[in-house]
């Protein structure tokens, strides 16, 4: 009878450390409850001003705090703007009347991170509020257009060419502009604006792992510029650039 149970429990302890043998080396669960003290994360931003990318690093300074610094490149667009087609050449190509420059912003900054709820070990979200900010720098280009150049009947039809000219709202209007020029042009004409910005809001951490970051952010910023920068033709140049926006991370923990 003891050599029975003897051997079942030799059976049973070497069952075990095989199935522990066989787990793999980067085994997580969110039962673990480990704090790993760096991360870093990447995504798409969705703003009401446009999308742009964003980059995160940075240490959780505890299991309740952590600090990231970040940089986000978004473009900027005017609530004005309203895409036309000139509807007196065939193949025009579609442009924003009135736009005289496109605008980019560039963020560098740093945001702290508190957290509300961390998640149990079945899964689920872990909600913290974040506030933060840092250095902006707009980037003002400005925008070319096809001109119509000249119209001529050649017997049979008319015809017509184009030429690529900066936009000027004093000479191009809905009767010659053709559409936007190449996407290229004007960098070498852009200006830069520096400035600063400040951010907040609430991100949602859905990930399964610990060591896997997934997670969704809401939240609001405001980009401030001592120069006003314009981006339509007709309308005042802002120094004030808010914004709403949303946006999905993935990224690692790790020690």
């Amino acid at each position: 009878m003891k050599i029975r149970i003897f051997l079942i429990g030799l059976m049973w302890f070497c069952m075990e450390a095989g199935a522990f043998a066989q787990l793999p080396v980067s085994y997580d669960s969110l039962s673990d409850n480990v704090l790993y003290r760096k991360e870093w994360c990447g995504g798409l931003i969705f703003h009401s001003g446009g999308w742009g990318v964003e980059f995160r690093w940075g240490r959780n300074k505890t299991a309740f705090d952590k600090r990231l610094f970040e940089v986000d490149i978004i473009g900027m667009k005017s609530n004005k703007e309203v895409k036309s087609v000139n509807p007196y050449f065939s193949n025009a190509r579609p442009y924003f009347y009135g736009k005289l420059n496109s605008m980019y912003i560039i963020r560098g900054g740093y945001t702290v991170h508190h957290q509300l709820n961390r998640k149990p070990y079945w899964g689920g979200v872990e909600l913290r509020y974040f506030y933060g900010g840092g250095v902006s720098l707009g980037l003002s280009k400005p925008i070319y257009l096809y001109i119509v150049d000249s119209v001529f009947y050649n017997g049979y039809y008319y015809e017509f060419t184009t030429k690529t000219e900066r936009y000027d709202p004093q000479k191009h209007d809905l009767d010659n502009i053709y559409g936007r020029a190449s996407f290229l042009r004007g960098f070498d004409k852009a200006k830069f604006f520096p400035g600063i910005y400040f951010k907040g809001g609430l991100n949602f951490d859905f990930g399964n792992y610990y060591r896997t970051i997934k997670c969704l952010e809401v939240g609001a910023a405001l980009d401030i510029y001592p120069q006003a920068i314009k981006i339509m033709a007709f309308n005042r140049p802002k120094n004030f650039f808010p914004s709403v926006y949303i946006n999905l991370n993935f990224g690692h923990r790790y020690n």
